[in-house]
């Protein structure tokens, strides 16, 4: 994150906020702007993906869905406005510790000895510890003594849009993303590496409420995607994971969506769609009829 306030000290806050008194490396200057950033930057990643998502993606006939709220979208984002500064908060706190050094990130693609193979194998094993971490805290947030009080808010949306993807429980969000900030204090990465990550898991967390159910058919047992984490909506206790599906497996936890059996929200929908238009069929049938005999 030091290379996002880097820029923003550079372009904003040093020549029209701060000043010049104000030294950059200062530890109340740089909370104060981590915060900004990461509130302006979490909006802005948030409703420009999910946005994308909703109008690009999404397929607005489960909409229809008896599970869907009133006014659903927009209590999903009134949601996540409400709970985005409080899951700043902590996330800051993860982030100065980056900025005053106490991480492993590195500058240099030449500060390792593996160079940009280690990149490319750092990018791996941040997936996996994270997909692997995300799972058990994940779980544990639907421990029946937790679950109401934290996790239960995000299972409020049981036929989820995008915009579902961000709207916590302020500590349950930020629960679900330590693994991302802990990561980099546990094994090297490299900084410009760890802001695409970073990302790149907000955008697949709003790609796993996006409703759009399709995989490759190779994949299916492998990723858990869309179908898979409706899933986690409606029943509750399957699907934990956040990208593949192997804790789920090994936790006993893996349920394969129903959607890919057939009986999905979307299958659900249009079985009801095909049910009414063969009554309109049968009305308009039995109109005619009864018109014709009276023609007669």
């Amino acid at each position: 994150m030091d290379v996002v306030l880097e820029y923003t000290d550079y372009y904003f806050f040093t020549p029209y906020v701060y000043p010049n008194t104000w030294k950059e490396n200062d530890p109340i200057r740089q909370i104060l702007s981590l915060l900004v950033i990461a509130n302006i930057g979490g909006y802005l990643l948030y409703f420009i993906v999910a946005s994308l998502s909703y109008f690009l993606i999404f397929d607005h006939r489960l909409l229809k869905h008896p599970l869907i709220l009133e006014n659903q979208v927009m209590k999903e984002i009134v949601c996540t406005v409400v709970s985005v500064p409080f899951m700043s908060i902590p996330t800051v706190a993860m982030f100065f510790l980056e900025v005053r050094g106490y991480s492993k990130l590195y500058d240099s693609v030449g500060d390792t000895r593996l160079g940009y193979a280690g990149v490319f194998i750092s990018m791996f094993t941040f997936i996996a510890f994270t997909d692997m971490c995300i799972y058990w805290i994940h779980r544990f947030l639907h421990h029946k003594h937790v679950y109401k009080h934290l996790h239960k808010l995000h299972h409020k949306w049981k036929v989820p849009t995008p915009f579902a993807s961000h709207a916590f429980h302020p500590l349950d969000g930020f629960l679900q993303s330590l693994p991302y900030h802990i990561y980099p204090f546990l094994f090297p990465l490299h900084k410009v590496t760890y802001l695409g990550l970073f990302v790149f898991v907000n955008i697949w967390t709003v790609s796993i409420h996006d409703g759009d159910y399709r995989v490759p058919e190779t994949l299916k047992p492998v990723v858990n995607g869309s179908a898979h984490h409706m899933d986690h909506h409606l029943f509750y206790n399957y699907n934990y994971g956040q990208f593949f599906t192997l804790w789920d497996r090994i936790g006993g936890s893996y349920r394969n969506p129903s959607s890919f059996e057939g009986t999905g929200p979307m299958d659900q929908i249009l079985e009801k769609e095909k049910e009414a238009s063969q009554r309109n069929g049968k009305q308009q049938n039995g109109f005619t009829n009864g018109s014709t005999k009276k023609v007669d």
